[in-house]
């Protein structure tokens, strides 16, 4: 019974200290939702162009990609809990200056610093998690950061639905003299703080302690996630992972020091974090509208379908969750891809058969918008099972101890760099080839993770990180 109890007691401890890391998910979300509802605003307050607003928009981007690339290697030479600090403070001085901006030029800084945090959190959350969780249950707790991410843009949403409407629009006065689409992003000051705070009670990951040689804390820690009898073995292993190969961990590590070319398994990473950005899932996400409004459905119609999409969304990462550490990582991307290639052929089939207006505005006649509306939202549940939570837990496991941190800096490069060009490629695409030829671009890239996943992904449940190969 005292055995039962102390695991129980080690388990909760180890999903505490998980779901505090999943607030950096969580943030991820908002701050990447949040600048939905202030595009009016910003157009407004800015006298910026469409152009301009694009820019405004996007900027965040550049700053994911960066803060991803330093986020993992600046882990490595400080420690996870370390850099979550300082990404917490970014999202701090973010949501604070984009909302006291006066102008475009300061606006971007500020919005580049949360990207910074964005991409910092994007890969030290899932990697954190999975360096204090036991093998056999490491990639539920690391699918709940995609949970965290949904709900982070569901509430994003919801503030801004409830400030607009408290002020009557998002460029009406709200409190104190300023306007409401400055308070939405103010209200990210809330759980920033928070996540900052609860920050200062979390461990280091043992796997960096002992990296430094600071084994005495390492086994401290280790102690509290599984018990006194097993860390001091734990350790050596982590020690002896280790063994071959112990420096300050460099780039020249991704490189394989039999052949001098990079690793397989690098390219793998780089694969799962560019196919999950190539099927199109942001540019359904942000530019969804043309779907809603092509069917007739009006302004207020939209609020409730991104509610509903959010709902379909939770319940997909939480089967997924459920199924995660039972039947592989590889069978569940192998699902996604499959799923999200006939979907979006779908999708990519209604809009062949769409009515193109003197406008330029895009019509769904008949069938085909309701078939487009269940194939985008079934294509969402695809993902949301699949690449969305997947991939994250496996670029947070998949490399083995002394290159995690550089692998996932050049990965979460790879997939914050792939969503920028996707993102600002679509209204081109849009223009040269229109939608049925953006949509079946992405279906062809789904189609490929297909062959993707089958010739290159191997199956990480259930090994310890100590064992991954690379």
């Amino acid at each position: 019974m005292a055995d039962q109890a102390g695991t129980a007691q080690h388990t909760l401890y180890i999903v505490v200290i998980s779901c505090i890391a999943t607030i950096g998910g969580f943030l991820f979300g908002f701050d990447s939702g949040v600048i939905n509802g202030t595009v009016e605003g910003l157009q407004t307050a800015f006298d910026s162009d469409s152009v301009g607003t694009g820019f405004n928009v996007a900027s965040m981007l550049l700053g994911c990609a960066i803060g991803a690339f330093f986020a993992g290697r600046l882990a490595d030479r400080f420690g996870r809990r370390a850099i979550m600090r300082v990404a917490a403070v970014f999202f701090i001085a973010s949501a604070w200056g984009s909302g006291i901006a006066g102008g475009s030029l300061e606006f971007v800084v500020y919005r580049m610093l949360g990207g910074l945090a964005v991409g910092a959190a994007s890969v030290l959350a899932p990697a954190y998690i999975s360096e204090v969780t036991p093998a056999h249950y490491r990639g539920t707790l690391a699918t709940v950061q995609q949970i965290a991410i949904i709900f982070g843009l569901f509430m994003a949403f919801f503030s801004n639905y409830l400030i607009a409407n408290a002020a009557g629009s998002s460029m009406s006065e709200l409190w104190m003299g300023f306007e409401a689409w400055r308070w939405m992003f103010w209200i990210e000051l809330i759980p920033a703080t928070i996540f900052l705070l609860a920050l200062f009670l979390i461990p280091e990951s043992p796997r960096f302690l002992v990296l430094h040689r600071q084994r005495d804390k390492a086994i401290e820690v280790l102690t509290k996630l599984g018990g006194a009898a097993a860390a001091s073995a734990k350790a050596d292993e982590i020690d002896a992972s280790l063994a071959e190969d112990r420096h300050n961990p460099r780039l020249a590590d991704l490189l394989d020091p039999r052949t001098g070319r990079i690793r397989k398994l690098v390219w793998v990473g780089i694969g799962l974090a560019t196919f999950q950005q190539l099927v199109g899932i942001n540019v359904v996400f942000y530019y969804g509208a043309v779907l809603w409004q092509s069917v007739g459905f009006t302004e207020s119609d939209a609020l409730l379908i991104n509610i509903a999409s959010g709902g379909l969304s939770i319940a997909a990462v939480t089967a997924s969750l459920l199924l995660v550490d039972r039947i592989g990582r590889r069978p569940i991307l192998l699902i996604g891809s499959i799923g999200m290639a006939i979907t979006l052929a779908l999708v990519t089939y209604a809009f062949v058969n769409a009515s193109t207006a003197a406008d330029g505005s895009v019509s769904l006649e008949g069938l085909y918008g309701p078939l487009a509306l269940v194939a985008a939202n079934v294509y969402v549940m695809f993902f949301n099972f699949s690449w969305g939570p997947v991939m994250w837990v496996m670029l947070g496991e998949m490399f083995p101890n002394q290159i995690r941190g550089t692998g996932l800096a050049v990965s979460g490069l790879a997939q914050w760099g792939s969503n920028f060009g996707i993102t600002i490629t679509f209204p081109i695409m849009l223009a040269g080839i229109g939608l049925a030829g953006a949509y079946g671009f992405y279906t062809v890239c789904a189609v490929l993770s297909i062959v993707f996943v089958v010739r290159m992904v191997h199956e990480t449940r259930g090994i310890e990180l100590e064992d991954m190969q690379g």
